[in-house]
C-alpha cells in the first residue's frame, strides 16, 4: 500500500482562496534523477492564484498540487544526479519545482535543487528559488542587462521587483525605476533598496515621468507584469534598441483600440514573453548556476536581501492567497509545515 502525506488540495479542483483545504494524497517516489525532500516552507506566488483559478498554463509534467518552491530536508535521493550535484540523505536544501511544494514532500529533479546556506532561514530559503531566477533570467538572458544601462521594474514591491531592483542595484545600472500602486511602495523601493526613483500609477502619469526624469531618452529594459494596460506605456518609454520584457499580463491580453505600435519600427524595440515554469529541466538548472554564482554570495553576506512580508502556518493556506490578492504586500509570502 502506497505511503500517503498531507497536501493542500482545491474543492472543486477550481475556485476561490477558500476553496483550498488540507487532504491526503500518495507521498510521491524519487526516480533515478529526482530526490524527495520533506517540505518544511513554501513561497507563495501571483501563478499559484491563477492556477488555483485555473486560469494557468500549468506544464504537462506539474503535478495538480500547487506551489514552485520550498525548502527542506532531502530524505531520499535517486542515483544518476548530475556531474557536481551529489545530494544526499539529510542535505538541507531549496529549490524550484514544476509544481507540488503545498506539501509535506515533493519530488523534485536534482538539477533544481541548491544547498540552503547556514546564514539563512527556512523561510528566507523558501522565498529565493521562482522570484530570484525569474528576475536573474528576465534581467540577464532575455532583457541583456549589462552595467550602465537603465531599467524600470513594474509592480516594484513585488517579490521578483525586489530582487531585480537589488540585482540592478549591485550590477551598476545606470538608473533603475519603478512603478507602485502606493507612496509606501514607492519609499520602501527607493529609500530600502536604492531605486532611482519610483512612480504611483494611481496619481502620476508613470510614462511621462520616466521620459521626464530620462530627459527624452526612456530606459533601456523594461521588466513588466502588468500587460494591457502597460503596452503603450511601455513602447512610450523604451529607449532605442530597448527591451520589453514581459512576464504576465495581470490586467489583461487583449490590446484596446487605437494602441500604436510604431515604435518598434522607429526605436527597434525587442518584445519578448518568457514563462519560467514551462523551461525544461536543463534550461532551469543553467538558471540555478546563475543563480548560485551571481546572487547567493551577496545573500549570504546580507548585502541583498530576501524580504518576507509574512510568514503563516500551512494550516492558513486559505488566508495566505487573501493576503497575496489583497495587492498590500511588498516581499515574499510564506507558509510553514509544523
Amino acid at each position: 500500500m502506497a505511503e500517503i502525506m498531507r497536501a493542500v488540495a482545491i474543492h472543486n479542483s477550481t475556485g476561490p482562496a477558500t476553496s483550498l483545504y488540507i487532504t491526503q494524497i500518495p507521498k510521491p517516489t524519487p526516480s533515478p534523477t529526482s530526490a524527495i525532500v520533506k517540505i518544511r516552507a513554501f513561497g507563495l506566488n501571483r501563478m499559484d492564484l491563477l492556477q488555483r483559478e485555473g486560469k494557468y498554463p500549468v506544464p504537462p509534467q506539474a503535478p495538480s498540487t500547487l506551489g514552485v518552491e520550498f525548502s527542506g530536508v532531502i530524505e531520499s535521493a535517486g542515483g544518476q544526479q548530475g556531474e557536481g550535484e551529489e545530494f544526499k540523505v539529510g542535505d538541507e536544501v531549496f529549490g524550484l519545482a514544476y509544481g507540488g511544494a503545498y506539501a509535506e514532500y515533493i519530488n523534485v529533479s536534482t538539477h533544481m535543487l541548491m544547498r540552503k546556506p547556514r546564514e539563512l532561514s527556512w523561510e528566507e530559503a523558501a522565498g529565493i528559488p521562482e522570484t530570484w531566477i525569474t528576475a536573474t533570467q528576465a534581467m540577464y538572458l532575455i532583457g541583456e542587462f549589462a552595467p550602465e544601462k537603465s531599467i524600470l521594474w513594474h509592480a516594484g514591491a513585488s517579490s521578483v521587483s525586489i530582487a531585480g531592483i537589488q540585482l540592478s542595484k549591485g550590477d551598476n545600472a545606470s538608473a533603475i525605476f519603478v512603478t507602485a500602486g502606493s507612496q509606501e511602495k514607492i519609499d520602501f523601493c527607493v529609500n530600502e533598496l536604492g531605486a532611482t526613483a519610483g512612480f504611483n500609477y494611481h496619481t502620476q502619469d508613470w510614462a511621462k515621468e520616466v521620459l521626464a526624469a530620462t530627459d527624452g531618452k526612456g530606459v533601456d529594459i523594461i521588466i513588466d507584469f502588468v500587460g494591457q494596460n502597460y503596452f503603450q506605456g511601455n513602447l512610450d518609454v523604451a529607449a532605442r534598441d530597448g527591451r520589453i520584457v514581459h512576464l504576465g499580463a495581470m490586467s489583461g491580453t487583449k490590446l484596446p483600440a487605437g494602441v500604436d505600435i510604431g515604435a518598434f519600427v522607429r526605436k527597434r524595440l525587442r518584445f519578448e514573453g518568457s514563462s519560467l515554469r514551462s523551461r525544461d529541466e536543463v534550461y532551469q538548472g543553467k538558471l540555478r548556476n546563475t543563480l548560485v554564482e551571481h546572487a547567493l554570495p551577496f545573500i549570504r553576506k546580507g548585502d541583498m536581501k530576501v524580504y518576507i512580508e509574512q510568514v503563516i502556518p500551512w494550516e492558513k493556506i486559505a488566508e495566505a492567497h487573501e493576503l497575496m490578492e489583497s495587492n498590500m504586500t511588498k516581499g515574499k509570502i510564506i507558509c510553514t509545515i509544523g
